[in-house]
């Protein structure tokens, strides 16, 4: 197993258990609901990529911290709205029952509502430095969440697009990519950093995006429920076209193998330290779960 910035995941781990939403006894029920996902656990891959990038480019990485936290509310409200039995119906995340298992359908939709409205609040009261640049760190991740990212992904998905390997491409890169290239792009964004000295960074971003859908589709068919904490063989029973179903489980490897090296070069053309963004692309590769 590849190392990690696991200093980075306990910042972030350390910060989300902190944060409260309202003081409101009547609404006590869905910060649980909310809490119930949010602190289950994890890599918390994309907060601290945004966390990463900020110590590849010289920041304190601590100077970012509402917009990473924000970035994880959003994945986890889409963790619980996939999971609804109007998605991919699945009873298991992270190791224990999915938000709608636990806390009922209806409280599971409002508390995935809840966390996305949250995460912007978060980002526009807490995230320090120059307004225009937080305004641009919102606009990245709402971009990343919209019709043009995670959601329209979604639907793409819902109404059976991804048939080929283009069409499969563009709905991962909606659906997983967008989130994932959001995560490095924010710090970007906050750091002031000019577009071309982002570039290499972005396509590092994008490639990593491929890189966790395609170890993802080879992981649901290899992978235990044990070591995955969610039900295995989800994508074949709901009949979804993935790296694995288009190409072949060999082939899929051969490519997860070309997009981590493309990765890894785009981070060497970069003039910072890039390190801990090389131990996350190295552990996204060799993950397990």
């Amino acid at each position: 197993m590849s190392s990690y910035p696991e200093d980075l995941r306990d910042l972030v781990e350390g910060y989300l258990a902190e944060l409260r939403y309202s003081d409101r006894p009547e609404t006590v029920g869905l910060e649980e609901a909310m809490r119930y996902s949010l602190l289950a656990g994890g890599k918390r891959v994309r907060p601290v990529l945004c966390l990463a990038t900020a110590r590849a480019l010289g920041m304190d990485p601590e100077t970012v911290l509402p917009t990473a936290a924000a970035i994880e509310l959003i994945h986890t409200y889409s963790l619980i709205h996939d999971d609804l039995p109007a998605m991919d119906d699945d009873d298991l995340r992270r190791g224990r029952p999915t938000s709608h298992v636990a806390h009922g359908e209806d409280v599971a939709i409002l508390a995935g509502d809840a966390l996305f409205a949250e995460a912007i609040r978060l980002v526009a009261e807490r995230q320090t430095g120059d307004p225009a640049r937080v305004l641009s760190a919102i606009c990245e991740i709402a971009g990343a969440t919209g019709v043009d990212g995670m959601v329209g992904g979604q639907y793409v998905d819902v109404v059976g697009g991804g048939t080929d390997a283009d069409s499969l491409r563009l709905l991962h890169s909606l659906k997983t990519g967008r989130l994932i290239f959001a995560s490095v792009c924010s710090a970007l964004v906050l750091s002031g950093l000019s577009l071309a000295e982002q570039d290499p960074y972005r396509r590092f971003a994008t490639e990593l995006g491929l890189l966790f859908q395609i170890v993802d589709d080879i992981l649901d068919v290899t992978g235990s429920d044990e070591e995955l904490g969610k039900p295995s063989g989800s994508d074949e029973r709901h009949g979804k076209v993935t790296y694995v179903s288009l190409f072949g489980l060999e082939r899929a490897r051969e490519l997860a193998v070309g997009s981590h090296r493309a990765a890894l070069e785009a981070l060497g053309e970069t003039g910072g330290d890039p390190s801990a963004l090389s131990q996350i692309s190295d552990f996204i590769f060799t993950r397990q779960s």
